[in-house]
């Protein structure tokens, strides 16, 4: 169980760059994995329909903020947090809120393809099956339009009895993507989700992250710099557990004010 501490006041002020509508935002928020202050007063506002990047090197606090954002962290017991994490102005780490409520909104696609040893039908299907839905007509279109959201569904269409298994690197990705669809999110958490996949896999997931944007907000971890600059609206530069700089991604890459920033991303460190 994660131990949440007395509120904070932050220290610095919510990082955020225009008046679209915020849809997460972290105020002073703190986590330990036992005596380690793995992030450190993290103040930083997503907006909707957006794709937020954040880059750092290796052991920065990438991973573990984004998994603070639909609470993975809580399955490691020696984390503790304080401040908080807000989704759509409510504390996702408040009393009360149930941790299966705010993962139907906020969805998450993992570093390495993890479909089910299911059939592609299935895999998709689960989700609205979890939460009540039974009806074949109902669960058929949920999986045609799921699928057809992860770019998918012409690839796989005379095949949804087949095992996800039996799919490519690239292809089980966007059939995680599409899984992540059918329960309808909010935001889509998506944690170095090219990273194991070939270069032709890899653009086409950079291309579906764009055209999903128009619906979903996106926060993307990567260590692929490039990958950010092609992709982003706003990126955030973590080191050492803190935020350097975020700023709109083109500035971040072009003129950024912190040096540590642009000693990163012109790769003296990382």
């Amino acid at each position: 169980m994660v131990q949440i501490l007395e509120k904070q006041q932050p220290t610095s002020p919510i990082i955020q760059l225009n008046e679209q509508s915020t849809v997460m935002e972290s105020k002073g928020f703190n986590l330990w994995y036992g005596e380690h202050h793995a992030l450190k007063d993290i103040n930083l506002a997503m907006n909707e329909n957006e794709v937020t990047a954040i880059i750092g090197p290796s052991g920065c606090g990438k991973s573990t903020y984004i998994k603070a954002l639909n609470r993975m962290v809580e399955l490691v017991p020696i984390v503790r947090t304080n401040g908080e994490v807000n989704y759509r102005g409510r504390n996702i780490f408040e009393k009360g809120y149930e941790v299966e409520e705010l993962r139907t909104k906020v969805g998450m696609v993992f570093q390495k393809p993890n479909p089910f040893p299911k059939s592609i039908y299935d895999n998709i299907a689960y989700g609205p099956r979890i939460h009540g839905i039974k009806n074949k007509k109902i669960l058929d279109e949920i999986v045609e339009k799921s699928l057809c959201g992860a770019a998918i569904w012409d690839e796989v269409k005379d095949r949804l009895n087949q095992n996800a298994y039996g799919l490519s690197g690239g292809q089980q990705q966007r059939i995680c993507i599409a899984r992540c669809l059918a329960i309808e999110p909010d935001v889509i958490l998506m944690d170095e989700p090219t990273s194991a996949l070939d270069p032709i896999s890899t653009l086409k997931v950079e291309e579906l992250v764009q055209e999903m944007k128009e619906n979903y907000s996106i926060v993307i971890v990567t260590h692929n710099m490039q990958q950010a600059a092609r992709i982003s609206d706003k990126t955030a530069f973590f080191l050492n557990g803190e935020v350097i700089e975020f700023d709109q991604t083109d500035t971040i890459f072009s003129t950024p004010s912190d040096q540590r920033t642009e000693d990163y991303i012109s790769g003296r460190f990382g």
